[in-house]
């Protein structure tokens, strides 16, 4: 039998991140501890970390939705799967912390990457800025080693980001670009905006137009010069038959695959299972959690076998992130069990400031 404990947590960045959205300092998140009733050292730690302009489930009443659900699942001693598909970002808090609970340990599957014999391949990120910043992001990127880069664009200027796009490919023509345009693009506008891109080789984009606009969004899928991956497209798509239907009707090339926005875990193998029906691309990115978050999701996308760079290098983003063993090594990400964990209560480390 176990116990449920919330702790209120706010990370802070260690520099501004841009989006097309705006620009984020800090991330306000919520950790859930199960505790063993008779072993208090046997506990389990998962993360719930909306993000306020994104996520379906977020509100003012938020951590009131946690502590109901977090009461819910002692009694049962078990998730209510289908109570929790509307509050993707809580239900990843709780299967996770049910995980590591089952586990009793920080390797949460049995892999060769949470053995520490292999990495996860994973993109370097360029966050928004000013050009003299993004190129310098870039550079520091590509002599780490990383040979997929991915470009947040849609808030400096198309031609500035095209300019740096083109730098990249004329003085690395072999690296893979994607680019993240988080709906920055209008229906009209995004079919030359396109073109453009694709004259730079560049590998897909992101979110392309805002969500929720289908039949535009399909439109854009068919004729595009290059691949389209839906993001913020999947948000609020609970149910398997609408998640088929969002897939069957845009068809897009890829979708992007977030647990804290896009069904938990259990609700991202939905879509997994759905796309390789279909024939769809798929990878999995973190979405601004903290260490605890982010373990969960590369241990788990380790189980999945799939061999394209995923987005899971944002661990070091924060001034003030729980110590787990998560080691960027060139163009990988690795995990080290015999690294630090965290060992004192988890308010110490909200304070700590690099």
């Amino acid at each position: 039998m176990f116990t449920a404990e919330i702790i209120p947590y706010r990370l802070c960045f260690k520099k501004p991140a841009g989006t097309s959205r705006g620009i984020y300092r800090e991330h306000r998140i919520w950790y859930v501890v199960l505790r063993n009733r008779e072993d208090p050292t046997h506990s389990g730690i998962g993360e719930c970390a909306p993000l306020p302009d994104l996520s379906c489930d977020y509100g003012d009443r938020y951590a009131e939705t946690i502590s109901r659900f977090c009461r819910h699942t002692v009694e049962r001693q078990e998730l209510d799967l289908p109570l929790l598909r509307p509050y993707p970002s809580i239900l990843f808090g709780l299967e996770s912390a049910l995980q590591h609970y089952r586990q009793q340990s920080w390797q949460l599957w049995e892999t060769p990457f949470s053995r520490g014999e292999e990495g996860i391949p994973i993109n370097g990120l360029i966050w928004m800025g000013n050009l003299d910043d993004m190129r310098q992001q870039a550079e520091n990127l590509l002599q780490r080693g990383f040979r997929c880069i991915k470009l947040k664009i849609g808030a400096i200027g198309f031609e500035r980001e095209l300019e740096l796009l083109r730098d990249i490919r004329i003085s690395h023509p072999h690296i893979t670009l994607r680019v993240d345009a988080n709906g920055a693009f209008t229906p009209g506008e995004a079919v030359e905006k396109l073109q453009r891109l694709a004259a730079l080789d560049v590998h897909s984009i992101e979110q392309p137009i805002r969500a929720g606009q289908w039949e535009e969004m399909a439109r854009l899928c068919f004729t595009t010069p290059l691949p389209i991956a839906l993001d913020e497209e999947l948000i609020g798509i609970h149910h398997p038959d609408k998640k088929r239907k969002l897939l069957e009707t845009i068809q897009p090339q890829y979708i992007i695959l977030k647990p804290s926005l896009h069904g938990g875990l259990s609700g991202c193998r939905e879509w997994i299972t759905l796309a390789r029906e279909l024939e769809i691309g798929w990878g999995v990115t973190s979405a601004l959690e903290s260490n605890i978050g982010l373990n969960s999701i590369a241990q788990w996308c380790s189980t999945l076998d799939n061999p394209l760079p995923q987005g899971l290098g944002t661990g070091s983003l924060y001034q003030n992130n729980l110590p787990l063993p998560l080691e960027i090594r060139g163009e990988r990400l690795w995990y080290n069990p015999s690294g630090t964990f965290p060992d004192k209560p988890l308010q110490v480390y909200e304070q700590h400031h690099d």
